[in-house]
């Protein structure tokens, strides 16, 4: 009965740990799986695995280029920021300068002194690709655009987005205005996983403004034409010619495809489906085991309390190849007792993880609390109580 409780406890640890540090896992398997070996119509691709950022195919990565409207990614992140740290609302007022109304290319052909909700101007851009709206949220966000690209830039340096300077909000052909598929990915993965209520715009079909008079149609068309899409953001300039960022998930898997410089937008349609095609034909994202005989607690010796309760992290979900679920175990690497004193969160073991042979990581057991040392005072003090008590 003692056991079975033990171990009741330890996978509840294991639950609450790994649902509350579920990309604790990150980048734990890079390089661990070969790249596909296949091309796509495009000049720049990446496919990554959102969760942990492992890359599952590339082509010219890392060549810097235009990406057009996919800059709008960034915008969008600052604004959702800017709303999760409480500086505006959903519902406030978005004003119209003359500068927002003044940028060509998609719009939703917003006037001088017009008034926008923010929810309203996200709309626009995530389902309408609106530079004039995307703007506008930078001008309300940064205080000018000039500002808010500088936001833009530190945004990037801190996600280490290396090859990346923006030069505007909106992403219309500017000189230096440049990314990489990487940086994209990167930039796309920073918005899925920390703001994934993006989700609720980037998914839209269709919607209207201005009580209807003003129709906007999603410029991503695969929302139509592939399962389990989700976003997130198209582009296309002269420049840069056709470019998608796609986000999908199904089965618990979700991955990212960034398909940069395409020649027609039925390519890059065809390029992300291809590369998404392969990530959920090949990988697959399962709950991570539990240690077998993993004990709740450890002895300490020379302590004050005679054990100390054991914390276990693990990744929650682990990528895997297909094929290689079977073979997935967990190994626990723990002294038979630890000696006093025991700091809170100090390290008395670590859980490895495998896929066959194959090392996958390794997370730590931890402390659940302080276990000072016995001192002379407190052992006579429990002398003198077991004296008493008999």
């Amino acid at each position: 009965m003692a056991k079975r409780r033990a171990a009741a406890l330890v996978m509840m640890v294991l639950l609450f740990v790994g649902l509350a540090f579920p990309a604790h896992a990150q980048d734990v398997q890079a390089g661990r799986f070969a790249l596909g070996q296949f091309d796509v119509p495009c000049r720049a691709a990446i496919l990554i695995d959102q969760e942990s950022g492992t890359v599952l195919y590339e082509k010219e990565a890392d060549t810097q280029m235009p990406i057009a409207s996919i800059t709008k990614v960034m915008t969008l992140l600052l604004v959702m920021e800017g709303l999760e740290e409480g500086r505006f609302t959903l519902e406030d007022t978005v004003p119209v300068t003359e500068h927002a109304y003044s940028m060509g290319g998609s719009q939703i052909w917003l006037e001088p002194g017009e008034e926008f909700t923010v929810d309203e101007m996200l709309r626009a851009v995530c389902v309408a690709s609106a530079n004039d709206a995307a703007v506008a949220l930078a001008e309300m966000v940064g205080g000018s655009e000039p500002v808010f690209v500088e936001q833009m830039n530190q945004k990037a340096a801190q996600l280490g987005m290396t090859n990346t300077t923006f030069q505007n909000a909106c992403g219309l052909d500017q000189e230096e205005h440049l990314s990489t598929a990487r940086d994209v990915a990167i930039m796309s993965r920073e918005i899925l996983n920390n703001h994934p209520q993006i989700l609720n715009y980037t998914g839209i079909w269709t919607d209207s403004l201005r009580e209807g008079q003003t129709q906007l149609v999603n410029t991503n068309k695969l929302l139509r034409r592939y399962q389990g899409i989700t976003g997130l953001k198209t582009g296309t300039t002269g420049g840069a010619g056709v470019c998608l960022s796609a986000s999908a998930t199904r089965d618990g898997l979700s991955l990212i495809a960034v398909v940069l410089g395409a020649s027609s937008s039925a390519e890059r349609f065809d390029a992300a489906t291809t590369l998404l095609d392969y990530g959920f034909a090949n990988f697959t994202r399962v709950q991570a085991p539990v240690p077998e005989n993993a004990p709740g607690s450890l002895p300490v010796t020379g302590g004050a309390l005679e054990e100390v309760t054991l914390n276990y992290q693990t990744p929650g979900t682990v990528l895997l190849q297909k094929g290689e679920e079977q073979s997935l175990r967990a190994e626990l690497e723990l002294s038979e007792s630890a000696q006093a004193p025991v700091a809170l969160d100090s390290e008395l073991g670590r859980v490895v993880l495998y896929a066959g042979q194959t090392e996958l990581g390794s997370w730590p057991v931890t402390a659940a609390s302080d276990v000072p040392a016995m001192s002379w005072q407190l052992a006579m003090e429990r002398l003198w109580q077991g004296l008493l008590t008999h």
